[in-house]
């Protein structure tokens, strides 16, 4: 909720007023002498006979800007009884300086009255009783003029005179001339007058006020009547607000209440939506300005809704928790385009009656728990009891609490609250924090800057401070950012009186609006400035008009400032001015015109030019000038066919007319034209008709009178071939339909009409074609045209006025006959090429062009390519699916059809040529060959790939050569037959049924020269480490390895030859294949591969090992027997398959019906109890070895039975030591040295056995990987593994993997290689 204005707070709720300057003449300080009557005898006050105590006039202290105390009062004590505090406010009519002051009417109650005083720095106080004034009339009368800067208030109280009522006169003494002319623009709130403390009391109060005084209450509060500011012009406080005209837009007001301290209060407002296009805007304001829709929060909200079926908009503003300070004048105002309408109402908060008895520690004693105004008490309620209060019953002596807080330590609070029986701490707290604490004196400041200051926009604004230290910097600052001083700029001025600095402002706009502060040293104080933009005025008003039309209108209008958006409309509607308008618009300097160059009665209206500060109306009128005839109509005789011209001339010119012709309004068109030139109008029939003959009348616009004549037709025979349109008089009907041709004639009397072609008259009784004759039109009928009905017909027509004749041609068309078969001349990947011959009848009528579709050839459905006409005969048909069979057909298009298809062409296939192979690398060089390999191309189409062509030639040359007469398929070839030591460069091409690709030519030329490279074995991932199959599988490894010339290849198995009986070993120039068809357990064991190259060499080792089932456990025997449980021992299997023994399966059976049910699986002890078996069965047991090939086949059986027998046996438990577990880490497989390819991710695994669990570190380069991206690790079960995800060279090095746990730790390490792949 916003802090109240200084008008808010004033008793009566009227509207502040603001006492204007006087700019003509300076006038002296007035002396103001107020003399009030005492109250009616009816209400007396209490009073002890006692002479009048003197009056002191105490200072408050100023409190800190932004609290939301109150704001600071005077207070006048000495008297024996205290007096409440009432603030007055009169309304100001604003008087011109020789009017006598206006009356105001002021309020007085029967309680006595504290009187707060605008106190100056020292102030003169005195205090007389002069002798009692005349009786008043019945109605106290209050007068206040305009308060000069440097009044003299005399305050008169007389003795008690019999009349009821009391009356207050005011006299005012001219104020000297003002000394600085600057100091004029500072605005003087009025205080209100001092009305008399006590009934029987007579005094007279004299203040000087100094010179730019600000009100006290308005000094520390940002929410008082804002200053406007050194530098503005005194006569702008004489300027009125001008508001937009009111309308009727509120259908339901919002109305004043009244409500006490935190109670809750609405106000709503409706608006009429019934003839609004849009949401109207509504603003909701306190006081003057201040917006409160900026201040909503859990204090104040505003609502909006609106009713559809009424079509009322609502808006309601809810008050929550009232303060005192939130009462004062409201105002609700309504927007919408050019309307406006608004609403003032008042608040009342009332305060919540105290009682008489106060005492501060009861007041904080909590009687709301968890409230948040819990303990809150009015100060001011106290003082005005502080009298009544009845004295203690007991004589403990009273203790200031306040006075003890104040001096205390805030951690010593709790313990006095405890100490006097304090309950409500919170609330205590809360109220001394709200006490009013001594000012700082600034050491900075002498004078700060105001809260707040107000200037028009485009004024000019002065802030001044007054510094303690003149030789302090200082800096001025604007929404915290400094203002700096711009040579060239006069926006802001810095100058500088003594100890005061001031910021000048000149030319303020809306961006001037802002928080403005300025920092001494350490201190800072800070401003608001508020612009406000004045409304725009109309300072001419528009003249009415009257014209007449085609005259120029210029309606002119003035505004009070330049380059003001105003709005031209007529009759209420906005005026197009668009360069296709009638309506012009002007503007110069504060000048406004609306130009009108041709006017017209439609112009004839209201015009109004719309500014933010007012409208301008005014009328114009458009009338008709006085018609007059300069030239008749004449009566005509006309021939038949001949041109009619009528014409007539009247004024006023460029007057529109109508003509009719036997009461019917004529119409131009292509044989009547209708001209008018200025005066003339003309009326002209190219070739009259017997129905042109007639009474023509022209009627003016706009007038009554009218022009008439005769004209009457002589019609002799004639044939109308002009009215039929025929191009060349032919008539084309296309072969097969019906022929019907009118052609209109005249004559009078009716003519004889004959119709011929060549020498053969045309009956009208004729069966095919035949000839009628009518009133007004002849016809030839053909009811089935033929190609031998085309020809000339001969029409003749005779009657006693003439003779006349006249020829048409029939000409026949059809549809074109099909083209010819169209021929396909080249085909590509998705596309062709064809041709073809244009038909030989095109039917009568030039071809327009032709329609193309093709279709698969084994489908049936035709697709049109082309939906316009194709004029050539040629066309490149495209999108068709490679590899598949098409054929395409043409259609023949001339003005009467579509001919019929032409015969499909041959079916084609759509081919295309391959892309370029790619990767092409060496493989190989010798002193006379170089092997060549690559990939084949990446898109190679619906044709194939048929093979590859090899080409090379000499470094320095352009001479290709082909080396393989015949394609190869395969994509590796060896050029022969090289010159040694040469440089050849090399390409191949891609070859299909489309033709050869482009060619993948070698980026670098290749030196023919055998070349050493040592063996190098490249061990497979999966065979690093201990390869595994089961008995009975084959066994295929591959081992590559690189080397030149070809390497030699050797295995030895555990340091013997390798029997080639059992192992196949293959070997070739790049790898090794050692191949097993049926392994068997024998065939385990570690191959040592040696590979040789001259005197390079390298080896490997691979690590087969060949697994089977195992044997089935020994010795199965029955160890005890007790309860429900069996207790079983064995020993593990003689043969575990050669491999590790993961688990057994353990099987019961009763001896009844011996059926075998698996008790456990995967168990992995030699000894277990067997529980939950049923009392009085005899079991059998089995059990199975396992490995990690499976079950063993067979199981070994109990040789004894265990009998379950009933309870009541005693089973001595024997005594087990527990087994230690523990042990320190052990890799059980360690790192191998691993190759990796760069880009693809790579994995490094090693196993560890440790208990408890170890903790596994891997390092790279004897570093810790700790939270690199680039690396995942992995434990399950004691397996380790390290990811490295697409490696780089950078990668390589040395990995180990460290686990440590609290018995020890265990260190394994590899070598990790990262190659990079060629490419060429």
């Amino acid at each position: 909720m916003p802090e109240p204005t200084k008008k808010d707070e004033m008793s009566n709720g009227e509207k502040e007023s603001v006492a204007p300057d006087s700019s003509e003449a300076p006038m002296p300080t007035p002396e103001i002498s107020l003399e009030v009557s005492p109250p009616p005898p009816e209400q007396p006050v209490e009073t002890e006979g006692k002479d009048p105590q003197p009056i002191e006039v105490i200072k408050p202290e100023p409190v800190e800007n932004g609290s939301k105390e109150p704001e600071p009062e005077a207070v006048v004590v000495g008297a024996k009884e205290q007096v409440e505090s009432v603030n007055s406010e009169v309304k100001e009519e604003a008087p011109s300086p020789c009017s006598p002051p206006p009356p105001a009417t002021v309020k007085e109650e029967a309680e006595p009255v504290v009187t707060e005083v605008n106190q100056p720095p020292e102030p003169v106080v005195t205090v007389v009783t002069p002798p009692p004034p005349p009786p008043p009339p019945p109605e106290p009368v209050v007068t206040e003029v305009t308060q000069p800067p440097e009044p003299v208030v005399t305050v008169v109280t007389p003795p008690p005179p019999p009349p009821p009522e009391p009356v207050v006169t005011v006299q005012v003494t001219p104020p000297p001339p003002p000394a600085d002319k600057d100091d004029d623009g500072t605005t003087n709130t009025p205080s209100p007058p001092p009305p008399p403390e006590d009934a029987n009391t007579v005094k007279k109060l004299s203040i000087e006020l100094p010179n730019d005084s600000v009100h006290v209450s308005a000094m520390g509060r940002k929410d008082s009547v804002w200053s406007l500011g050194e530098g503005q012009a005194p006569e702008d406080l004489d300027k009125p607000v001008d508001t937009p005209p009111l309308s009727s837009l509120l259908i339901e007001r919002p109305q004043g209440g009244s409500i006490t301290v935190g109670g809750d209060i609405s106000f709503v407002a409706k608006v009429e939506a019934q003839d609004l296009l849009r949401k109207p805007t509504i603003k909701w304001f306190k006081g003057k300005w201040m917006d409160l829709a900026s201040k909503t929060g859990k204090h104040l909200q505003l609502k909006e809704t609106f009713d559809r079926r009424t079509k009322i908009h609502t808006f309601e503003m809810h008050i929550i928790k009232a303060k005192d300070n939130y009462a004062g004048n409201y105002r609700c105002e309504v927007t919408y385009k050019d309307k406006f309408d608004s609403c003032s109402f008042d608040l009342e908060v009332k305060e919540l009656e105290q009682s008489q008895s106060v005492d501060i520690r009861s007041a904080f004693k909590r009687s709301s728990e968890g409230h948040e105004d819990a303990g809150d008490l009015d100060f001011s309620g106290l003082l005005k009891h502080r009298n009544q209060r009845e004295p203690k019953q007991d004589e403990t002596p009273e203790v200031d609490v306040w006075e003890i807080l104040k001096s205390a330590r805030p951690d010593q609070y709790e313990k006095i609250a405890f100490e006097y029986g304090i309950t409500d701490l919170r609330g205590l707290l809360k109220r001394l924090k709200k006490t009013k604490k001594e000012e700082k004196k600034s050491e900075a400041f002498a004078k700060k800057l105001d809260p707040a200051y107000q200037v028009d926009k485009g004024g000019k604004i002065r802030l001044v401070v007054d510094l303690a230290d003149p030789t302090v910097e200082l800096k001025w600052y604007k929404n915290g950012q400094e203002i700096r001083p711009t040579p060239n700029q006069r926006k802001f001025i810095f100058e500088q009186k003594g100890t005061q600095r001031i910021l000048v402002i000149n030319n303020c706009g809306l961006n001037d609006d802002a928080a403005y502060s300025v920092a001494a040293g350490e201190e800072k104080c800070t401003t608001e400035l508020f612009v406000k933009e004045l409304p725009v005025k109309i300072t001419k008003e528009i003249e009415a008009v009257k014209t007449t039309v085609n005259e120029r209108i210029e309606l002119e209008c003035e505004v009070s400032e330049e380059g003001a958006q105003v709005k031209w409309c007529k009759n209420g509607v906005e005026v197009p001015t668009g360069p296709r308008s009638r309506y012009r618009v002007k503007s110069e300097g504060l000048k406004h015109w609306l130009i009108i160059d041709d006017a017209s009665k439609e112009d004839t209206g209201t015009f109004s030019l719309m500014a933010s500060g007012g409208t301008s109306e005014a009328k114009v009128q458009v009338e008709l000038k006085p018609l007059k005839i300069i030239q008749d109509l004449q009566d005509m005789t006309v021939l038949l066919g001949q041109p009619l011209k009528m014409h007539c001339e009247i004024f006023p010119g460029n007057v529109p007319g109508r003509w009719y012709r036997n009461g019917q309004l004529i119409q131009s068109n292509d044989r009547i034209n209708i001209l008018q030139r200025a005066k003339n109008h003309r009326l002209e029939i190219v070739n009259s008709t017997i129905h042109d003959a007639g009474d023509y009348t022209f009627v003016p616009e706009g007038y009554t009178q009218s022009l008439c004549a005769k004209v009457h037709i002589v019609d002799p025979p004639r044939v109308h071939l002009e009215s039929l349109n025929f191009p060349d008089n032919t008539v084309t009907i296309v072969a097969g339909n019906k022929l019907r041709v009118e052609i209109p004639i005249s004559g009078e009397p009716a003519p004889r009409v004959v119709w011929m072609k060549g020498e053969r008259v045309i009956l009208d009784s004729g069966h095919r074609v035949r000839a009628e004759t009518f009133s007004d039109y002849t016809s030839l009928t053909i009811d089935i045209a033929e190609k031998e009905d085309t020809g000339n017909y001969k029409i003749v027509l005779q009657n006693e006025a003439g003779e006349a004749g006249a020829s048409i041609k029939v000409k026949v068309v059809d549809i074109p006959d099909p083209p010819e078969v169209p021929l396909v001349t080249e085909v590509g990947g998705d596309w062709c090429s064809m041709t073809w011959e244009p038909p030989i009848y095109d039917g009568g009528s030039p071809i327009l062009g032709y329609f193309i579709e093709r279709k698969k050839k084994q489908s049936s459905r035709w697709m049109r390519l082309n939906f316009d006409l194709n004029k050539e005969t040629t066309f490149e048909p495209k999108k068709m699916i490679e590899g598949v069979p098409y054929e395409v057909r043409v259609f023949a298009v001339n003005a009467i059809g579509v001919s019929k298809p032409s015969e499909p062409s041959k079916a084609f296939v759509p081919l295309a040529v391959t892309s370029e192979p790619t990767m092409l690398v060496v493989d190989d060089v010798t002193d006379t060959t170089v092997t060549m390999k690559w990939r084949p191309p990446e898109t190679i189409g619906a044709a194939g790939l048929d093979g590859y062509l090899v080409e090379y030639c000499i470094e320095g040359s352009d001479d290709w050569r082909v080396t393989n007469k015949e394609l190869t398929e395969k994509t590796k070839y060896t050029i022969t037959g090289l010159p040694p030591e040469a440089k050849i460069l090399v390409r191949v091409r891609a070859i299909n049924a489309a033709g050869a690709s482009t060619p993948r030519t070698l980026q670098h030329s290749i030196l023919v020269k055998e070349v050493i490279e040592p063996p190098k074995i490249r061990i497979p991932r999966h065979l690093k480490q201990t390869y595994t199959r089961k008995v009975g599988e084959a066994v295929n490894l591959v081992i590559p390895f690189m080397g030149k010339p070809r390497p030699k290849v050797s295995w030895l198995k555990e340091g013997q030859t390798v029997d080639p009986t059992q192992v196949t070993i293959r070997n070739t120039d790049c790898d090794s294949i050692i191949f097993i068809r049926k392994a068997e357990r024998k065939h385990s064991g570690k191959y040592d591969m040696k590979v040789e190259v001259e005197n390079h060499v390298d080896t490997a080792i691979i690590d087969i090992q060949i697994v089977d089932l195992p044997g089935p456990p020994q010795c199965v025997k029955i160890d005890e027997v007790w309860g429900g449980n069996v207790a079983l021992d064995w020993t593990p299997p003689k043969d575990n398959g050669n491999a590790a023994i993961t688990g057994y399966t353990i099987q019961k059976a009763d001896k009844k019906t011996m059926e075998w049910y698996t008790c456990i699986e995967h168990y992995h002890r030699t000894c277990i109890t067997i529980t939950e078996l049923v009392v009085g069965n005899e079991y059998f047991f089995r059990i199975y070895s396992e490995n990690m090939v499976g079950l063993s086949e067979g199981a070994t059986q109990t040789k004894d039975s265990a009998l379950i027998v009933k309870e009541g046996m005693q089973l001595k438990n024997p005594e087990y030591i527990d087994h230690d577990f523990k042990e320190p880490p052990k890799f059980t497989q360690p790192l191998i040295n691993t190759f990796a390819i760069a880009g693809y991710n790579a994995t490094l695994n090693c196993s560890v056995r440790a208990n408890p669990r170890p903790k596994v570190i891997w390092m790279k380069n004897k570093i810790a990987i700790i939270d690199d991206p680039r690396y995942r690790m992995f434990s399950n079960q004691g397996v380790c593994t390290l990811e490295i995800r697409k490696p780089s060279p950078y990668d390589g090095g040395m990995y180990s993997c460290k686990a440590i746990n609290d018995l020890g730790d265990a260190l394994v390490e590899c070598k990790l290689e990262v190659k990079v792949p060629t490419q060429e």
